[in-house]
Order: structure tokens, then sequence, then C-alpha cells
């Protein structure tokens, strides 16, 4: 299937996530948050979508990571540079910013799925499963003044993702929120701060 939005458009594939009203959700989000010919790291890029709307509307390069190999391939096949990697194991530089739409929902064993797609829904038993992962590790990746941009899901504790931010050292504010069904989807921007 083919998908076009924000002058953006991208080819999707059996084995990869399908972008939803997150992705458009965090696309925006990255467009409102991209100033010039930043570095930015797009992390479970899946088809490429946010990548690809960045590319076209900025000057900004950017680079997606997956586990999934399918999405991987995806993305290549949608222009985007990309590399198959387990959230930031295989990165050694530093972004400006780090976008990434995170398996959010929780997630019990009996409702994990086979194959890769279990990749980009499994969020754990409380949905912040790979979420605390990811942000164990995010400031090594970061620039001096590096931001994180993060869709997280009421269904996965808001004040819980938050609290680990602050006492990881970043300043939270939300910069868009909408509502889907029976969530809440929020995109958190994330600062680092800076010791004065």
């Amino acid at each position: 299937m083919r998908i076009h939005y924000k002058k953006a458009s991208i080819n999707t594939s059996e084995h990869v996530y399908e972008p939803s009203e997150d992705s458009f959700l965090l696309a925006d989000a990255a467009l409102s948050n991209i100033k010039g010919s930043e570095h930015i790291l797009e992390l479970g890029c899946g088809s490429g979508i946010i990548s690809a709307v960045i590319n076209a509307n900025t000057e900004a390069r950017v680079t997606g990571i997956d586990i999934n190999p399918h999405a991987v391939k995806c993305t290549k096949e949608n222009g985007i540079e990309a590399i198959r990697g387990d959230l930031l194991t295989c990165i050694k530089g530093r972004f400006d910013l780090i976008i990434f739409n995170p398996p959010y929902l929780p997630t019990q064993v009996w409702e994990r799925q086979k194959g890769w797609m279990n990749a980009a829904l499994d969020g754990g038993s409380d949905g912040r499963q790979v979420i605390f992962r990811f942000l164990k590790d995010a400031q090594r990746c970061l620039a001096e003044s590096g931001k994180i941009l993060l869709l997280i899901s009421s269904l996965s504790g808001v004040d819980e993702i938050k609290s680990k931010l602050n006492d990881l050292g970043y300043s939270v504010g939300e910069e868009r929120n909408a509502k889907y069904m029976y969530e809440q989807l929020i995109v958190l921007l994330a600062s680092r701060e800076l010791d004065t």
C-alpha cells in the first residue's frame, strides 16, 4: 500500500507496522521541532514514514533504526538511510533529536503476537519496558543540547514515564496529544538539563 503524508510518499510492507494515528502525530511534532540541518535518529522507524516526512519538509539529516529486518528493508526502499539494531546498542554517534514511537501497549504473555509485529506492539506488562530500556541509554546518544520526542499512551502510565525522565535529568513537556479510541496519545518533548 502507498501512503502519502505532508509531501512524503512511502510504500508499506506486510511484516512492518503500518503508519497510523500515532505515526502522523509524531511526524507533526517532529516537523515543529526541526529548525535547520539537525542530525536526527528515528528509533523504531518501521516503514520510514516519519523519516520520509522529515526528508520531504526539512534540511535535517535523518537515519532510521529498527530491530525488524523487514522494517529496515522497507525504510531503505522508501529512500531513507536505515540500520538494523536493538534500540541504541549499535549507535556510537550523537544526535540533535531522537524520535521514538516505541511499543507502548501493556502486553501480557498470552497477548503477544508471533513474528516481527510483536516487536512493534509489545510494551511489556506495564507498557513501559521498552521505553525505560531506551531512556537508560539515550543520553549517551544525544548531542549537548539534544532532545527526545517520545510518543506514549495514557495506557502506559504517563506520570511514571515523566518521573523517569525527570530522574534521568530531563525537563519534560507535552508537545502534542490526541484522543484515539480508548487511549490518549501523547508526544513528550524531553530536553537535557545541562549543569550551569
